[in-house]
């Protein structure tokens, strides 16, 4: 890959690593992620699923000075991890929290982005999370071709939840065979 990674992405992957942590999300789709976060400048941003803050950082990287990203993680020993690399960042907001608890307490927020990278948003409270994408909205998820790490039944979690995507009349979506396979939909 030929382009500018993030200052903190190493110093982040090397801490992932010396942690075990291994659901973090691979360069190529962070690549995307942070393209499509340069397409909405004053941007209001969502991640579920911090993990580390591999992803984030890439999404920070793409976003202006006048946008924001909220990012929601139940580890607090990841999320620790995100916070000494990218805490400085006045633009994001690292909170730690159970995914259901957040979504549930913020149903009225509005986002011109999500990631999805974790259970809630994608095969838990979907239709919640769709409604707070604003209209023109990203919603993006990844690992969606079979992973090595998915456990036993996943498979078709994943075909339930493309199908509940494709169902959505409120939606425009594209399934790329790229990365670990990703899904991108925007809000009508």
């Amino acid at each position: 890959m030929n382009q500018k990674i993030p200052e903190a992405y190493f110093d982040i992957d090397k801490a992932t690593k010396e942690n075990g942590f291994t659901m973090s999300s691979d360069q190529l789709t962070c690549s995307l992620l942070k393209l499509l976060a340069a397409s909405k400048p004053s941007g209001k941003f969502l991640e579920l699923g911090t993990g580390t803050g591999l992803s984030t950082a890439w999404i920070l990287d793409g976003m202006d000075n006048n946008s924001t990203l909220i990012s929601v993680d139940n580890d607090g020993t990841l999320l620790e991890i995100a916070k000494k690399h990218l805490g400085n960042d006045d633009r994001l907001q690292l909170i730690l929290s159970d995914g259901e608890d957040w979504v549930y307490n913020n149903l009225d927020q509005r986002f011109d982005y999500i990631f999805a990278d974790t259970w809630h948003g994608k095969y838990l409270l979907l239709d919640e999370v769709l409604d707070m994408l604003k209209e023109g909205g990203f919603y993006i998820v990844d690992d969606m071709m079979p992973q090595p790490n998915w456990p036993e039944g996943h498979q078709e979690k994943a075909v339930n939840f493309v199908q509940h995507l494709e169902r959505r009349s409120d939606l425009k979506l594209t399934k790329l065979n790229w990365a670990t396979g990703i899904i991108i939909a925007v809000k009508k």
